[in-house]
């Protein structure tokens, strides 16, 4: 059943595969000869046909799949919050309980698997019809829905007053037992297809799905060329033993773990717990002097260095001592060329390109003729990573 929701637009998504196992357990729960045998409960002075009791579905699942009650109150459970039993007693409260609680199996014009669109429409007259009834008693989170609805929907709410109406005069035309229970029925309906706020969704998906696990379809001879041709690229891929991988995540940890401030604690102290902002002064971006430890840090590898501003700043004098300090300058303009600005992308390339890239340039960064060709053709057509081969050149030479 597709569900539009409130918050946000949902086309239709492939039915949960295990949905036809439920539907087949009903079908049998129902059954004249081997199912539950239902009959005529009286609930509230008022006399409801085709009832069944909490304590009757247990032993049904218990005796059919021969499973622990624990398992068997579960999936009831499970039953009723998919909407294919509803309570008679507490309409709220979509939950299967294993003693004389009164229940009635939905019709299955309603089941999930129908795929009947749960739409702004039907919500619409069934709100305007109990707020009719209850003479504008709805709850919050129905009263947000219905104001929300009739802006929606406003060019057609004439018409949803109207229905409304009629179905609220026919229903007070029919017997006292089947009004109630097709209110039960009606509200149990709309639990599950439009659930409260702080209510599980039980059939909200998540993430659309690649494949729909109800199709049957066949697979051609594309489709298994194609498969072959996957799993022999797959085979052919390098992968790193688990215990090599693992051995390094563990290094790594070793490595970073007394200058993590959340592990290992701060000093002078902590500034999350405390009123002291000392911790953030000494570890400034461009603090005058750095800390021992941020030091440290820098010696870890060359990433480390390069990432904090502080270390940038003095691997640029080092640089310049060599008089190579344009490599870190042509490095700084291809990250903000990297992560800026969309629209500038193709001027701010060109400016790289005039200060470093071409022939006599203020600038010039010493790169091989291969990694020039590639970097020259890519800016024919520029755009963020046009200067990764370049970038990536003069990165390993910096670190060397």
């Amino acid at each position: 059943m597709t569900v539009t929701r409130l918050d946000q637009g949902q086309r239709y998504r492939p039915r949960m595969a295990f949905l036809k196992k439920i539907e087949a357990l009903m079908m049998e729960m129902q059954n004249p000869d081997t199912g539950i045998k239902t009959q005529t409960q009286t609930v509230m002075i008022t006399n409801i046909p085709h009832a069944v009791t909490g304590v009757d579905i247990m032993q049904w699942i218990l005796q059919r799949l021969q499973i622990t009650a624990e398992e068997a109150l579960h999936l009831g459970d499970l039953f009723v919050k998919y909407g294919y039993i509803y309570p008679l007693q507490e309409p709220k409260n979509l939950t299967l309980k294993a003693d004389g609680s009164l229940y009635r199996f939905q019709t299955p014009y309603f089941w999930p698997v129908q795929s009947w669109a749960a739409d702004d429409t039907d919500y619409a007259i069934y709100l305007a019809k109990k707020n009719i009834k209850r003479k504008g008693i709805l709850e919050e989170y129905e009263k947000e829905h219905y104001s929300m609805l009739n802006q929606k929907i406003n060019y057609k709410w004439d018409f949803v007053i109207m229905q409304a109406k009629e179905q609220y005069k026919a229903g007070k035309e029919r017997k006292k037992e089947d009004r109630y229970a097709l209110d039960c029925q009606e509200r149990a309906y709309w639990l599950v297809n439009r659930t409260p706020p702080g209510m599980l969704d039980v059939l909200e998906y998540g993430l659309d799905r690649v494949t729909d696990p109800n199709e049957n379809k066949k697979n051609t001879m594309e489709f298994y060329r194609r498969e072959i041709m996957y799993y022999q690229q797959a085979i052919m891929k390098t992968r790193v033993k688990s215990s090599v991988s693992l051995g390094g995540v563990v290094k790594y940890s070793e490595q970073f773990l007394s200058n993590d401030p959340i592990l290992s604690g701060c000093l002078p102290s902590n500034p999350w717990i405390s009123d002291d902002p000392e911790f953030w002064d000494l570890n400034a971006k461009l603090v005058e002097v750095p800390t021992r430890m941020r030091v440290e840090r820098w010696a870890f590898n060359f990433s480390e260095l390069i990432r904090d501003p502080k270390g940038r700043q003095n691997f640029q004098l080092f640089l310049k001592k060599e008089f190579s300090g344009e490599n870190l300058g042509f490095w700084e303009a291809c990250e903000d060329l990297k992560y800026g600005d969309q629209s500038k992308v193709k001027e701010k390339a060109e400016e790289i390109y005039k200060l470093f890239l071409a022939p006599g340039a203020r600038r010039w960064i010493n790169i091989d003729g291969k990694t020039m060709g590639i970097t020259v053709k890519g800016l024919e057509h520029p755009h963020r990573y046009v200067l990764d081969a370049a970038q990536t050149h003069i990165y390993m030479l910096m670190k060397k």
